[in-house]
């Protein structure tokens, strides 16, 4: 055992109770005063964002129950800073991130045992380190698991703004496999969304309003047959989805925005031979090796090192914790709010953001 070397004190987000994530999640300040034993790893956390699995879980509505009192989030990046005589797999300066559900990422430092944590490449931007186990993956994984894709095979997604959406075009596009990329018609400023998908590399970007019209199926007349299809809103644009796949295509549902039911016309799905699945990436790693997870880490980080994968994001330091919240729940937010831990360093490099979340891509070239 030896004595751990940190701060005077941490700061951390918690919450004792579920419920409205606003009225139950508090700032705490925390001192580590237990010894590190021969197989743990002090990290100080560097970042972690705020995703809407996090608020679910404070909430009490998410497959993970957390064990109360709890610290809120789940996915971000750390740095290790002490390790126990015992540690094999990890060294001190390494970055990384957590291997387990629910881990508790918003507060300055943390101590477990090594096996609580995967190593990822400290040589991207924070930010994107802190985001790529969940969303990257879950993309990542929806293009490689379900149906063999090759160059010019065309798939369809509703949810195309979202961050696991934004992900799903930029690798399809540098698979060579078109997209059909669907937002909601009701939300603001949609003709610039639209706009913002074709220059991540989205092939057809349309509203839902248009999926079950003529003109629609004018523009997939001459495409292959559609055999992949995301649904994580809902609701009854899956139906029209649905409606123009091709023969024996696979719908994967991996979320539900809308909180609306899955709905889809029985004939439809029996006359296709339409198959249903669904993922959900905490599932994925449960049932796959540590050493899997890394490869796909290790792949997306080098997308990323190379320009070929990225997203908005803005940084809020942890003490203004209530603010980043409020940002995180604005509707029709484009910007992934990630949490600053590290401070008083700051990540002067990336501080500086457009005014309007369209700015940065507008003039993208893809």
């Amino acid at each position: 055992m030896r004595s751990i070397t940190s701060r005077c004190f941490s700061t951390a987000i918690k919450f004792t109770k579920n419920g409205q994530a606003a009225a139950v999640l508090k700032s705490e300040n925390y001192t580590l005063t237990q010894k590190l034993g021969s197989k743990d790893v002090l990290v100080k956390m560097l970042a972690a964002p705020i995703n809407p699995a996090d608020i679910n879980m404070v909430e009490g509505v998410y497959g993970i129950t957390a064990k109360l009192p709890a610290v809120g989030g789940s996915e971000g990046v750390g740095q290790v800073s002490q390790i126990g005589s015992d540690v094999k797999s990890l060294k001190v300066g390494d970055w990384v991130i957590p291997s387990v559900p629910g881990f508790g990422t918003w507060r300055q430092d943390a101590v477990a045992d090594e096996s609580s944590f995967l190593q990822v490449p400290n040589d991207i931007p924070k930010p994107y380190a802190a985001t790529i186990a969940v969303n990257p993956c879950t993309a990542y994984r929806l293009l490689r698991d379900f149906v063999s894709l090759k160059p010019g095979d065309v798939i369809i997604q509703n949810g195309a703004n979202s961050m696991v959406g934004l992900a799903v075009i930029q690798m399809a596009r540098d698979m060579g496999v078109r997209t059909i990329n669907i937002v909601r018609s009701d939300r603001p400023n949609t003709e610039k969304v639209l706009q913002l998908l074709t220059n991540y590399g989205g092939d057809i970007n349309i509203p839902d309003t248009y999926v079950n019209s003529t003109g629609f199926k004018d523009i997939i007349a001459d495409l292959p047959p559609i055999k992949l299809a995301f649904n994580c809103i809902g609701g009854d644009v899956i139906a029209d989805m649905a409606r123009n796949l091709g023969n024996n295509a696979t719908i994967v549902t991996y979320g539900s925005m809308s909180k609306k039911s899955l709905s889809l016309p029985a004939d439809v799905v029996n006359y296709k031979q339409l198959s249903l699945k669904g993922f959900w990436i905490s599932s994925w790693n449960s049932t796959h090796s540590i050493q899997e997870r890394k490869s796909m880490v290790n792949d997306i980080a080098n997308m990323i090192r190379t320009n070929h994968l990225s997203f908005l994001y803005e940084l809020h330091d942890l003490d203004d914790f209530d603010y980043a919240l409020s940002k995180h729940n604005e509707p029709f937010y484009l910007r992934k709010v990630i949490l600053d831990l590290d401070y008083p360093d700051r990540f002067k490099e990336h501080d500086a953001l457009p005014e309007s979340e369209y700015e940065a891509f507008e003039t993208m070239a893809v």
